[in-house]
């Protein structure tokens, strides 16, 4: 009898004006469950950072994966997130034996794969990889803080709200800005 080794892969960062998109993919280890695990956009900021490190330590296999401001602008963000997915499924020793994404589509891809909607607070391995995904691309917004502190990331991780629509109108785009997204490209336009 073969081991189903089922992976969960979710992305982080679809929406923000600035930054790489993220995947990751996860595949649990039954006889270590970890408690506390759901959709990353229903937990804290400080919960989730608890659980990545648990999670990371628990599973039998996991890998996270980006795709950069440059192939979200020259791709267009569907693509880029699936080639992000794509990396973090490539990325995972042993390989898994079937792959769950949350979302309606799925990458193009050789794995044995189902597209789920709304499943990332009710299979934990999506769940886990939803929060792996989420406390990385966090992570590297408060390095791009570090690099642009007038645009805030810290705060909003480069999602448009007014405080960056308004830092991105005050300085223009920086070389981690989205240059396909409209905000931003309305604002390139009226410099």
């Amino acid at each position: 009898m073969s081991v189903v080794l089922l992976c969960g892969v979710d992305e982080a960062g679809r929406g923000p004006l600035a930054g790489a998109v993220y995947a990751a993919a996860v595949i649990l280890d039954p006889l270590r469950p970890i408690a506390g695990l759901d959709d990353s956009k229903k937990l804290s900021e400080k919960a989730r950072d608890r659980l990545a490190p648990l999670i990371k330590e628990s599973a039998l296999a996991w890998s996270i994966a980006s795709a950069s401001v440059e192939e979200i602008d020259r791709l267009n963000i569907l693509q880029a997130t699936f080639l992000a997915m794509e990396r973090a499924v490539a990325g995972l020793n042993p390989a898994p034996t079937e792959v769950l994404v949350d979302g309606n589509r799925l990458p193009k891809w050789s794995w044995p794969s189902r597209a789920v909607v709304g499943c990332d607070a009710l299979v934990a391995e999506i769940s886990a990889a939803s929060i792996l995904a989420k406390t990385a691309r966090d992570a590297e917004m408060y390095r791009l803080h570090e690099q642009y502190p007038q645009y805030g990331f810290d705060r909003h991780k480069g999602y448009p709200t007014a405080e960056h629509r308004a830092a991105l109108k005050r300085h223009g785009a920086s070389a981690v800005h989205r240059l396909s997204y409209g905000p931003v490209k309305q604002q390139l336009q009226l410099l």
